[in-house]
């Protein structure tokens, strides 16, 4: 183009996907708030039965509630005809129950699990970046 100045357009730096995440959070790469910030704004993958809502397991010292950060992570632990239901993270903390935890990609080589006492904190967290 003569005559005019051209600008290549910046590139947006993208947020990893949920599961370089959890694998960096799992390893200590990344700190628990950068974990944060990508997981309320992450689609989460949840197993479903046949009555609406998250399955827990009841097997553990508290109740918790597989949650997988890809589909692939998903059919992993739940097969390739798996049923399922997607939330954002921010949903996820809005809607799990009191007394609950969840567990990051059950059957992966990383996953993260996060007791009811984690989720009121990542819940506070949210709370702060949403309204200061």
């Amino acid at each position: 183009m003569y005559g005019y100045a051209t600008e290549e357009p910046q590139a947006r730096a993208e947020a990893p996907a949920l599961t370089d995440a959890v694998r960096a959070f799992a390893t200590g790469v990344m700190n628990g708030e950068d974990f944060q910030s990508i997981f309320i704004a992450s689609k989460v993958f949840c197993p479903r039965g046949d009555r609406p809502g998250f399955l827990a397991l009841h097997n553990t010292p508290e109740p918790v509630i597989p949650m997988f950060s890809s589909l692939a992570e998903l059919k992993k632990y739940a097969g390739e005809e798996s049923r399922h239901f997607t939330v954002t993270g921010a949903e996820v903390l809005d809607l799990l129950p009191n007394g609950y935890g969840f567990v990051l990609d059950l059957d992966g080589e990383h996953r993260v699990m996060f007791d009811a006492k984690a989720i009121e904190q990542m819940i506070a967290f949210a709370m702060r970046r949403m309204y200061g």
